[in-house]
């Protein structure tokens, strides 16, 4: 039974109401008359938008000087679709959370430089949203994606996840699983994990360092690049049709794609299912009493190759905050209520307490967290993370509205109306030519 799976806009309203009030006290201690309101166009995601807008609520009951207000954007445009107009009518909302179209963003947006959010992040987690010395965004959390897993169902077949370290030992998986009665994996067809994630497994895994990877994007700009003569990229497309062919579902393009496949793997249907810890609040709704893991997708046969051992972990996406069309109120209001939620212990709880108690349950990011995650696959995470076991999210330096394109031919590839070949040059025509702002250059 699905409590509650994804939305379909991109966030409910919040019921908000400005009013005056007497002089009260903002977060730094300036008296305020009026309440002052500070839009944020969606929340961070569908998943958990609910508990998100829990907390915005407890935010704007908890002072009188600022009134945070979620406003709906349209679902099936990109982030720039949606916020461009918005410009253009002078109708900025002064929050907005992205990944990718970071660069496009930076002469709008303010710099972060010296508040306590940004003092209190780490350097690393700060490098994608640093454009020409300037912080225009801040992270939310770090998330990470590869293959997960319901246990019991792993157990039954005998399946140790920890001693699966090679394409070859994932296949024999898959067949032990399928012995056992279950499907092998659920995997999606939906564009954006295709698109962004699936891809992100061989542009990370295409060379050891970031400038590596950075020269691989490059070559494709350039049209230098034949994936065809990478040997990374053809264990990647091997790896995309080993699991399409233990794929316990038919390919469904559709919205419900998501509901389907995270059912399935809650319902113990199927053992694996190749998606991000972002999933994990759903799965324990519907899946109580189980236990939910993550794993690597290796990618090759050679256990030591790099990568192989590793899951991705990055920030799925920064706030920003507009400096061209908000008022410095509600530019205040905007980091007063961003710094309650990670620096306050009301806050904290929201951000990484427990699915169960209606919180978001996400990995800490910031120093003199309090609250820490409890739940099996967020620990497993943590453990990835400490033992240096995590590969880049090189999809952030992926141009905007890359991911799209890249998962259009996913789903082309993984329902057989492409071959490999043919999606290789699909994806080629797709970064010839575009322009490098992993390098700095402006999109014209």
């Amino acid at each position: 039974m699905i409590k509650k799976l994804i939305a379909v806009a991109v966030t409910a309203g919040l019921v908000t109401t400005l009013s005056a009030c007497a002089p009260a006290e903002t977060g730094n201690g300036a008296a305020c008359e009026t309440k002052t309101k500070v839009t944020m166009l969606g929340t961070i995601k569908v998943e958990i938008q609910d508990e998100f807008l829990a907390a915005v609520d407890e935010y704007n009951s908890s002072q009188e000087c600022y009134e945070v207000e979620s406003i709906a954007g349209t679902p099936d445009l990109t982030f720039l679709a949606n916020v461009t107009p918005m410009y253009a009518a002078n109708e900025a909302p002064t929050i907005m959370y992205t990944l990718q179209e970071i660069p496009d963003m930076a002469d709008k947006v303010m710099d972060w430089t010296g508040t306590e959010l940004a003092g209190l992040a780490g350097e690393g987690l700060l490098a994608a949203a640093t454009i020409d010395g300037k912080i225009v965004g801040v992270p939310s959390t770090a998330e990470a994606f590869g293959l997960l897993y319901n246990k019991a169902v792993l157990d039954a077949a005998g399946v140790d996840p920890a001693a699966i370290a090679t394409r070859s030992d994932l296949e024999d998986a898959f067949k032990a699983i399928e012995a056992s009665g279950k499907g092998a994996i659920h995997f999606s067809a939906l564009w954006w994990s295709l698109g962004a994630h699936f891809t992100n497994k061989y542009f990370a895994m295409a060379a050891e360092d970031h400038e590596g990877r950075l020269a691989v994007l490059d070559g494709l700009a350039d049209g230098t690049k034949d994936l065809d003569a990478d040997p990374v990229f053809q264990n990647w497309l091997a790896t995309f049709e080993l699991l399409k062919k233990y794929n316990a579902s038919t390919p469904n393009l559709t919205d419900t794609e998501y509901d389907e496949a995270l059912l399935n793997l809650a319902d113990g249907n199927v053992g694996f299912w190749f998606m991000g810890n972002w999933a994990e609040p759903n799965l324990i709704t519907n899946g109580a009493g189980t236990d939910f893991g993550i794993m690597p997708l290796p990618i090759s046969d050679d256990a030591a190759s790099y990568g192989n051992d590793s899951i991705s972990v990055g920030v799925p996406g920064y706030f920003m905050v507009d400096n061209e069309q908000s008022t410095q109120e509600e530019r205040d209001g905007a980091v007063d209520f961003l710094t309650w939620l990670y620096t306050t212990p009301e806050g904290q709880l929201h951000v990484a307490g427990s699915v169960e108690d209606g919180n978001m349950s996400f990995i800490p990011v910031y120093s003199g967290f309090t609250v820490e995650p409890t739940t099996f696959m967020a620990k497993q995470i943590s453990e990835y993370v400490t033992a240096g076991k995590t590969i880049e999210w090189i999809n952030t330096y992926y141009p905007a509205g890359g991911q799209d394109l890249y998962g259009a031919s996913g789903q082309k590839l993984i329902t057989g109306k492409i071959n490999g070949a043919q999606y290789a040059d699909e994806i080629e025509k797709a970064w010839l030519g575009v322009a490098k702002t992993w390098r700095g250059e402006k999109v014209e």
